[in-house]
């Protein structure tokens, strides 16, 4: 057993102990600032609950917008090149934070953080999809997901710190230091070895791609769809379960820190294991309907949890919330596998932005219907949420089936037998790279580094 341990706690190869140092900065420069933001704007900025509300909806909403074009972006300049270009934006809006003394400043940077976001979470996409050899992606991704909450978890701590000071130049300091992590880290991403899309000459960067763009495409977008409609599982963990503890059972409020606690833990120590055996399309359909399975037991068990008293509601609540947190990492496996087998390998940015507009559709609805059903339809509310995500899981199928058959119509098949072939930057990275910081320690969610 500690075996197994001390092997899950070293990368899959040299490069990817690099990329997961990129999540672990990311996270912990992100996760220290999002921590204290609430009381930064409030009191610093001096804006109200309902502003900063307002802002963060617009931002999310501009985002949204963005993701295409910004995929774009990546698919002519090189995800490498773009990812770096992000970190240096977000650093710089970072620092202007403490200078920001007004609503439409607010904003202003709000949405250019999340345009500029938008930009690295699809350069970030698809340079770990580009760079890492085919048989080494997903366990490579499932110890960059460890990283990056180990990265968030030590981010809230440092950000803990920062308000127990009770001082407002201690909050005041607080983005500058999340802008000095994120100038690290975009110095550590302009060191990583290029990617085949980063090689193209200027000439090339001018032409267009051929064939057609994501958006022509069915299957992938039903495919990023459902996939959406699956990470609705966050929308349990975060609100659904929460909310249901405090209004529906006798269990006491303080079980909740117990709860995000080991859904911390879970995620810090178990990705690799849940990505154990997902290798391919089939490998990672029999991931999703273990997931379903997951997150279907984990409603029955929480509506159960309005019958019970005292330490069997204790117990059923936190087994409800470990069932859930399972289904998030056998969704995450195969989140990863069907995009390194489902986009066309030349555009994989814009497939990216594509899959972040779909996605956020798939799941934008989830917090006030999930909200309503469980609390005002009970053990009906629940049986619903249920039968959602199981009539994802059937659609899921046919949909991956249809994005597969639309690349081998419209995918040269030495282009697709290409990205299948194992990728030769990894040794390159093995003989470049400086050790990753974490290459030889225990490891310390995916969002954007």
């Amino acid at each position: 057993m500690i075996a197994a341990l001390l092997r899950a706690a070293r990368p899959p190869s040299p490069l990817a102990g690099r990329l997961s140092r990129q999540s672990l900065l990311f996270a912990l420069g992100d996760g220290t600032f999002m921590t204290g933001s609430a009381v930064f704007f409030t009191q610093i900025v001096g804006l109200t609950a309902a502003e900063v509300g307002l802002g963060l909806t617009i931002a999310g909403v501009a985002a949204f917008l963005a993701a295409l074009p910004m995929g774009r972006l990546v698919d002519r300049f090189g995800p490498r090149r773009m990812w770096a270009v992000s970190a240096v934006g977000q650093a710089a809006m970072f620092a202007v934070w403490p200078f920001v003394e007004s609503f439409p400043g607010y904003i202003g940077l709000a949405v250019g953080m999340e345009v500029i976001g938008a930009l690295g979470g699809a350069a970030h996409g698809a340079y770990t999809i580009d760079v890492l050899p085919p048989e080494e992606r997903v366990r490579s991704r499932a110890y960059m997901y460890s990283a990056l909450n180990a990265g968030f978890t030590m981010g809230a701590l440092l950000g803990g710190i920062a308000l127990a000071f009770d001082s407002n130049d201690v909050l005041h300091a607080l983005p500058w230091f999340t802008a000095a992590v994120f100038l690290v880290n975009a110095a550590a991403i302009s060191r990583l070895p290029n990617a085949s899309h980063d090689s193209k000459t200027p000439e090339e960067r001018k032409q267009k791609v051929p064939g057609p763009g994501p958006m022509r495409n069915p299957g992938w977008l039903l495919t990023t769809f459902l996939g959406g409609v699956f990470w609705t599982n966050q929308v349990l963990l975060h609100l659904v379960i929460p909310l249901w503890l405090v209004q529906q059972t006798d269990a006491p409020r303080e079980l909740l820190a117990f709860l995000f606690g080991t859904n911390t833990v879970m995620c810090i120590f178990l990705p690799m294991v849940a990505a154990r055996g997902v290798e391919d399309l089939p490998t990672a359909l029999k991931a999703i309907r273990l997931s379903s399975a997951f997150f279907t037991i984990s409603c029955l068990i929480t509506m159960a949890t309005h019958e019970t008293v005292g330490w069997v509601t204790i117990a059923l609540v936190w087994l409800g919330h470990v069932t859930v947190t399972v289904a998030e990492l056998k969704l995450s496996a195969a989140s990863w596998t069907f995009e390194a087998e489902l986009m066309d390998p030349r555009q994989r940015g814009s497939y990216q932005g594509v899959a972040e507009f779909t996605g956020t559709l798939g799941r934008v609805w989830a917090p006030a219907l999930y909200t309503f059903l469980a609390i005002t339809w009970s053990t009906w509310g629940w049986l619903v949420i249920a039968g959602i995500i199981l009539v994802a899981t059937v659609a899921i199928h046919p949909a991956t089936a249809l994005a597969r058959r639309f690349l081998e119509q419209h995918v040269p098949a030495d282009v697709l037998a290409d990205a299948r072939a194992s990728a030769p930057v990894a040794e390159e990275a093995i003989e470049v790279g400086p050790p990753s910081l974490i290459d030889t320690e225990v490891p310390v969610m995916d969002a954007r580094p």
